[in-house]
């Protein structure tokens, strides 16, 4: 049966990112059918309104897999 598992994190923190999502993947025996991301364009935070400063991206992977 094919199911999905959903990661989201900021684009500043892809290295524990990659690492959750390894870690998973190996833990679960999962094998991979698709795989599919998406970063959301950068904004000017709230915070920083009149600065040139973005606010980091947030990035979502979407795994289709197997057990």
């Amino acid at each position: 049966m094919q199911q999905i598992k959903i990661f989201k994190n900021i684009e500043s923190e892809l290295p524990t990112m990659e690492a959750e999502m390894n870690e998973w993947l190996s833990e679960n025996g999962a094998k991979v059918i698709q795989m599919s991301a998406n970063i959301a364009p950068q904004s000017t935070s709230a915070a920083n309104l009149g600065s040139n400063s973005f606010s980091s991206s947030d990035v979502m992977v979407v795994i289709v897999y197997e057990t």
